[in-house]
């Protein structure tokens, strides 16, 4: 009988001992005065998202929205036991992406090279390299590089022309799919210098490599969860996760396309080129980075998946919003052909900043479906205090900074989930640098941002020019969405029906 007492006593010691060390924390935010949910042992506050009831980006939105929380300019939550801050108020957001940036340099990512020599790219690069790196890659997105690559653009959207022509009238395409080919051809000429014809042919390698970067499994979940939480020990578990598909196959590409420029003497004024002429002349990045073939693929990498998924994505919505609002639509077409009309039956560089309209579109499009779902900083400051706050957050402290909540937040943009591009013809004061934030804002935001704008508009204004949008029997609204590291994708596809608009 004392041999069961003493069993039970050392069991019950074990579950305080447990129970002590999972909610060591939780006082974490109390103590500094922020509000927040009560979080739980073990799951801290995102339990729904760990058993998969919802994703994280649905959970941030819904907790930005709560009554409670209304008038906060942050939150503090546990994911399991460690302590975010989720940043509401504009000028405190506008603090950490720009004007105090130098004390949130770093995302809450890491590079884990020995398991993925393709993770060593921009987005995860700590400061060091990043800076450098960045600094010498931003010229292949200038109004220049832009103009040059236009034409390359242009051919990408005649061959998405020539396919449509050749669908059956008032057929229901996947249109994410669609768009996901004509993307994936735009990175493939402007990029790598290549032809990809993923939009004709279903088993392009670069489309099946597209496929694979954000392919959804519990396998690649887990993979994910222990890469953001355990870096240190996802890299000495590399024997588990295999990414040699990938990593030879963006390797080879690179170095295969390097070497035939070099050989040929042939010039290309795209990505591809700039990282040559890097690597040619290593001293332009310093001591701090050494630019090997795996960092190369990495950039290039992250160009092709992060360009045409987030495109994908932003296009696909355009077209599944405008399906549901024909009078928005049929002005937007008018405005088109309008300016087809003034460069005889073409558009030119100039016409994408003409169109003013279609501009509006694509704004309140990324407003209410931003490609982009969170915005992760950390602080790399012995401390920080939030200006105007008693709050006094410590070095390593992570941050979210929730687009989703903000976009979709009643006192920012009034009826948040009706699609009106009039907030984006008006003057208004309350969109600015840090309530409308689709590509991020300050030093680290997307690098990308105007040649996806280039890219999407050209394709847009190539389907709608001819071709009406409507939604079908397999359109879900709304649909699903699934969330990968930092982007969003549809759950089952967004299928709208295609039907060909005769002149008369």
């Amino acid at each position: 009988m004392a041999g069961m007492f003493e069993i039970l006593s050392g069991l019950a010691m074990i579950i305080l001992l447990l129970y002590y060390y999972l909610t060591l924390n939780f006082d974490f935010w109390k103590v500094r005065g922020v509000k927040g949910p009560r979080p739980i042992p073990l799951f801290g506050n995102t339990k729904d998202v760990i058993f998969q009831k919802k994703i994280l980006a649905q959970y941030l939105e819904e907790l930005c929205l709560l009554p409670c929380y209304k008038d906060e300019p942050y939150i503090g939550i546990f994911v399991r036991n460690t302590p975010i801050l989720i940043l509401k108020d504009p000028i405190l957001i506008k603090d950490v992406l720009i004007k105090d940036f130098t004390s949130f340099s770093e995302r809450h990512t890491s590079v884990t090279k020995k398991v993925e020599p393709l993770s060593q790219h921009l987005f995860h690069l700590e400061v060091a390299k990043w800076r450098p790196l960045r600094n010498k890659l931003s010229p292949a997105f200038t109004s220049g590089k832009l103009k040059e690559m236009f034409p390359l653009i242009m051919e990408c959207s005649h061959h998405l022309e020539q396919y449509i022509n050749n669908m059956p009238d008032n057929n229901t395409v996947e249109i994410y799919e669609l768009m996901g080919k004509f993307n994936t051809d735009v990175i493939g000429n402007c990029a790598f210098g290549i032809e990809m014809n993923a939009i004709a042919d279903d088993n392009s390698e670069f489309r099946k490599m597209g496929k694979e970067i954000f392919h959804s499994s519990l396998k690649r979940e887990i993979r994910e969860a222990l890469r953001t939480s355990f870096p240190k020990l996802y890299n000495h578990l590399s024997f588990l996760f295999d990414y040699s598909n990938l990593t030879n196959f963006f390797l080879n590409i690179v170095k295969e396309t390097m070497e035939y420029r070099k050989k040929y003497n042939f010039i290309r004024h795209d990505f591809i080129n700039i990282l040559m002429e890097l690597k040619e002349q290593p001293n332009k990045l310093g001591e701090e980075i050494e630019l090997t073939d795996s960092l190369c693929a990495a950039q290039a990498y992250l160009f092709f998946g992060a360009g045409f998924e987030s495109s994908s994505w932003t296009m696909s919505n355009v077209l599944y919003e405008l399906a549901q609002h024909h009078d928005i639509q049929d002005k937007v077409r008018k405005e088109i052909k309008e300016e087809y009309s003034r460069n005889n039956g073409s558009i030119v560089f100039e016409s994408i900043k003409r169109m003013k309209y279609l501009h509006a579109v694509f704004q309140e499009t990324l407003r209410k479906h931003p490609p982009v779902w969170n915005l992760f900083r950390k602080c790399t400051a012995s401390s920080y205090t939030f200006q105007g706050t008693k709050l006094t957050i410590p070095k390593n402290q992570t941050i979210f900074i929730p687009i989703l909540g903000i976009h979709h937040d009643p006192n920012i943009y009034p009826k948040p989930e009706v699609f009106d591009p009039k907030r984006f013809n008006d003057e208004s004061n309350t969109i600015n640098d840090t309530t409308y934030i689709p590509f991020g804002r300050g030093p680290r935001s997307c690098m990308g941002e105007r040649f996806a704008d280039y890219q999407s508009k050209v394709g847009l204004a190539t389907l709608l020019r001819n071709y009406k949008i409507d939604v079908s029997e397999k359109t879900e609204i709304p649909y699903g969405i699934r969330q990968s590291s930092f982007l969003l994708h549809p759950t089952n596809g967004i299928y709208l029906k295609i039907s060909k608009i005769n002149e008369e």
